[in-house]
């Protein structure tokens, strides 16, 4: 395993355990409205802090890039990406779906991925050109060719509505051409999950960069494809993130980007 990634590990198991410390009584956490349905509790913070604090010991030099802490050192040429708690209402609700999510940018380009299930005790973790792996065990996307076979994952828009009906219109055409489509409420562990092959894709609209870049390379380093909805390489940036194996990215894209392309016109009009 790569030094860096080594430390990364080691952050996200740290932050593991505050998580499932927590999780013993939920009831008891203090919870702050940051935005309309987007919540911080004190394990947020706390397990941020620690995945910094693991992570600054070990590279003193570096940045960090936290949903919590906010952007630290932002000139450096490493940056961590961090989500401490992706999932903070389904931990809320005692609904086993959330993770740690810890990503490394070097000089621009995704370089190491972690995401940590405490709730299931599951490691993804990424480097890259080495592959993907899941508790030490190469992991690989899922192999399936056709869409209408194909189970895809997606998150709903829950505090920005602005696209709300191009989304849903979205929704509406990927319901009708595929096997299944869910929402479990963890981008993070969505990726992770399209990484393993647990499902043949994900999309989602308006995410932030910590929500997905660990997640993204561990999609690209299991040999899948990563893009926004218009199949190019501005994911991280925009927030608006397709990941799937190369079979069904592209019928993926076929769906989505006329909605896209849509919406955008009544914008102009």
């Amino acid at each position: 395993m790569h030094p860096m990634l080594t430390i990364a590990v080691k952050a996200a198991r740290e932050a593991g355990r505050i998580i499932n410390k927590g999780s013993n009584d939920v009831g008891a956490l203090t919870v702050q409205s940051k935005d309309f349905n987007d919540f911080v509790t004190e394990i947020d913070r706390a397990a941020e802090q620690a995945i910094i604090d693991t992570l600054k010991y070990a590279y003193p030099d570096h940045g960090f890039l936290g949903e919590e802490s906010g952007d630290t050192n932002k000139n450096a040429e490493n940056i961590w990406i961090i989500d401490p708690l992706d999932g903070t209402t389904n931990f809320l609700h005692n609904f086993p779906q959330y993770c740690v999510s810890i990503a490394l940018q070097q000089k621009g380009v995704l370089t190491q991925a972690v995401i940590y299930d405490p709730v299931h005790n599951d490691l993804f973790t990424a480097t890259k050109g080495r592959g993907s792996f899941l508790n030490d065990k190469r992991i690989r996307v899922a192999n399936r060719g056709k869409l209408q076979t194909a189970l895809i994952a997606t998150g709903f828009p829950f505090k920005d509505f602005s696209q709300l009906d191009t989304y849903m219109a979205m929704l509406k055409d990927m319901i009708k051409s595929t096997a299944g489509v869910r929402r479990p409420g963890s981008a993070a562990l969505d990726l992770a999950h399209v990484a393993a092959g647990y499902t043949d894709g994900f999309f989602e609209m308006n995410l932030s960069s910590w929500d997905i870049a660990a997640g993204g390379l561990l999609v690209q380093e299991a040999g899948g494809i990563v893009g926004d909805f218009e199949g190019n390489e501005s994911w991280l940036s925009t927030g608006n993130i397709v990941a799937a194996n190369p079979k069904i990215f592209s019928q993926i894209l076929q769906i989505l980007s006329p909605h896209l392309r849509n919406a955008q016109k009544t914008q102009l009009v």
